[in-house]
């Protein structure tokens, strides 16, 4: 059994950039951006926002294969990975991003055989166009993928959950591991809700803290303290 199982998130946080915006700014046609601001809001989930905005993309297979060609991860990542394998720590990649970005993009670094769970793009009819799937949502869940979810699958095995994440897809799980590491806006999620974790703004940070990470120490450190009772008598 593995000490501690590792769930991290994709776009923002291994990807430069967020994917699914990037396609949007370029091949999206008219109405997605008001479906974001819906999603923002809490007008709408986040399964909802993307299924109708993936609706919207008007791009060919090779221009798609193109543009996420020239997308980049964290250069870092790859050494994390290395890393893991070599300590026997199992990771999934968590996403409500499009496995078929995911795996183009990581192929190029011959790591596209991570175990992932994202929405599923697929192409449309008729061409240049594509719809949106979720294999695995939850019922009950307005996200794509329910990494909620995929914190108690993590937790069946036994051993610690750790989340590396970077925003609001990431708030819910972050409240229910044994630590994160957090970048961007869930920072503050976990400051505000008193969840154990240490900033990092990259994976040089999670190389660098995995060793602690797994020999206990880093948990130690950052576990909130609780105040002795103070006696009446």
């Amino acid at each position: 059994m593995a000490a501690w199982n590792i769930l991290c998130d994709f776009d923002g946080t291994i990807s430069v950039e967020d994917v699914i915006d990037s396609l949007l700014d370029r091949f999206g046609r008219p109405g997605w951006e008001a479906l974001e601001q819906d999603w923002r809001a809490g007008r709408i989930g986040s399964r909802e926002c993307m299924s109708g905005q993936v609706a919207l993309l008007d791009v060919g297979r090779e221009d798609l294969d193109t543009h996420l060609d020239g997308l980049w991860i964290d250069h870092a990542f790859p050494a994390f990975v290395a890393r893991t394998v070599e300590l026997g720590t199992p990771m999934r990649i968590v996403s409500d991003g499009l496995d078929y970005a995911i795996h183009r993009i990581l192929g190029r670094y011959g790591l596209d055989n991570l175990p992932l769970a994202a929405n599923h793009l697929a192409p449309g009819v008729p061409p240049r166009q594509w719809q949106l799937t979720s294999p695995f949502q939850s019922e009950g869940c307005r996200s794509g993928t329910c990494k909620c979810a995929c914190v108690a699958q993590a937790r069946e095995g036994g051993g610690k959950t750790l989340l590396i994440g970077d925003g609001a897809s990431d708030f819910c799980a972050a409240d229910r591991v044994d630590f994160v590491f957090a970048k961007h806006r869930l920072i503050e999620h976990c400051r505000a809700s008193g969840i154990p974790y240490v900033p990092i703004t990259g994976f040089e940070d999670a190389l660098e803290l995995l060793p602690r990470l797994l020999d206990g120490s880093l948990l130690a450190e950052h576990m909130p303290r609780v105040l002795p009772a103070v006696s009446n008598f």
